[in-house]
């Protein structure tokens, strides 16, 4: 065992987190779930998620057999949503193939949709204790500092060399599971991208990127691109039953398989897509704006307000529902439009025609 991994069994001992959610009852699915909502996303905003989900989908057999709707619902907010569908099919995989037994190998681990090679290490260790190094964000972050690895992480020499050297700091089956907790939480309270805590970190004595004065600036920041701006329109038609029409969106692109307003580029096109009359009332209002990892999207909402019975969406009518402004929302829904969905069930329930509009 290496004298950093010493070290940081010690100071996990005293100072290590060890009553998060999923360190209780730690089961492989838990930790499993736990892993996946994890990743990109902070501890503090997991937790209440991670509770809920699991309160519904306490195992494999229960998640495998929820409907995706009913799954993602749970996953709203959260934001990467291929996470919660990878969630869904993976159970159904390990449902089919491994007969409800999460499967502990590290080839039948990675075969799983939205499992790589570090969640797997993870899953391994807490769950079968199989010494199996782990790379998310925080422990690269902690082995590029400790051992003054410079160039961008994501680069494939600069990956493999943190490969070797997480593998060369894990410990036997014994200590592992205490050691992969270790490491992440030193990269997640002391570690930190900015303002680390160099003067409490237990392996400070022998990090090089404090000896070279170069713990800020390491590791090396990805490089700058500029992303583009798309400009769209939400399409929010109301009919004469106080009822929104939702459309779901592709499985695959942004918000995938989850219920949104249809959407357009080109409000030339609405006569094509939507069946109203003349005098149906448009309303247009302010843009909203939200940045994915790969563009950023501004979206004007527009009203359409129409009494006409049979109004729908012609080209998409298996992909569409009415949802009645009367009721909560059960679907999985964007952040974004659910604020636009709770604005409009507000407004809903003014009565008098001359209060203010949304």
């Amino acid at each position: 065992m290496t004298a950093f991994t010493k070290k940081l069994l010690r100071w996990y001992q005293a100072h290590g987190r060890k009553n998060l959610p999923w360190q209780k009852n730690q089961t492989a699915y838990r930790v499993w779930v736990s892993e996946i909502m994890l990743q990109q996303t902070q501890v503090s905003t997991v937790i209440d998620y991670y509770q809920r989900f699991m309160t519904s989908f306490p195992d494999v057999n229960t998640l495998a057999t929820a409907d995706q709707d009913q799954v993602l619902s749970h996953w709203a907010g959260l934001g990467y949503y291929s996470r919660a569908r990878n969630l869904h099919k993976s159970a159904q995989i390990i449902l089919e193939k491994f007969n409800a037994v999460f499967p502990s190998s590290l080839e039948d681990l990675v075969s799983l949709p939205g499992i790589g090679k570090s969640t797997a290490g993870a899953i391994r260790s807490f769950a079968f204790q199989q010494a199996t190094p782990i790379l998310d964000g925080n422990v690269k972050r902690v082995l590029t500092r400790f051992c003054a690895i410079e160039g961008f992480p994501g680069k494939p020499e600069i990956e493999k060399k943190l490969w070797q050297l997480a593998e060369s700091f894990t410990p036997s089956n014994q200590f592992v599971s205490d050691y992969t907790q270790a490491i992440m939480d030193l990269g997640a309270t002391l570690c930190t991208r900015t303002k680390p805590k160099c003067e409490l970190c237990p392996v400070r004595a022998d990090c090089l990127a404090l000896k070279q004065n170069s713990v800020e600036k390491l590791p090396f920041k990805k490089p700058k691109k500029t992303i583009p701006t798309k400009q769209s329109y939400f399409i929010i038609l109301l009919n004469h039953n106080n009822q929104v029409l939702l459309e779901r969106r592709p499985e695959l692109g942004i918000w995938g398989g989850l219920w949104s307003f249809p959407e357009t580029e080109d409000l030339s096109q609405l006569p094509l897509r939507l069946n109203i009359n003349a005098n149906a009332i448009f309303q247009q209002l302010d843009p909203i704006s939200h940045t994915f990892s790969h563009y950023k999207l501004l979206a004007t909402p527009v009203i359409i307000r129409t009494q006409q019975q049979k109004t729908y969406c012609a080209n998409l009518s298996n992909l569409t529902t009415w949802h009645c402004l009367s009721k909560d929302i059960e679907k999985g829904v964007p952040a974004p439009i659910k604020k636009l969905i709770l604005k409009l069930q507000k407004n809903s329930l003014k009565t008098n025609d001359n209060q203010e509009q949304i």
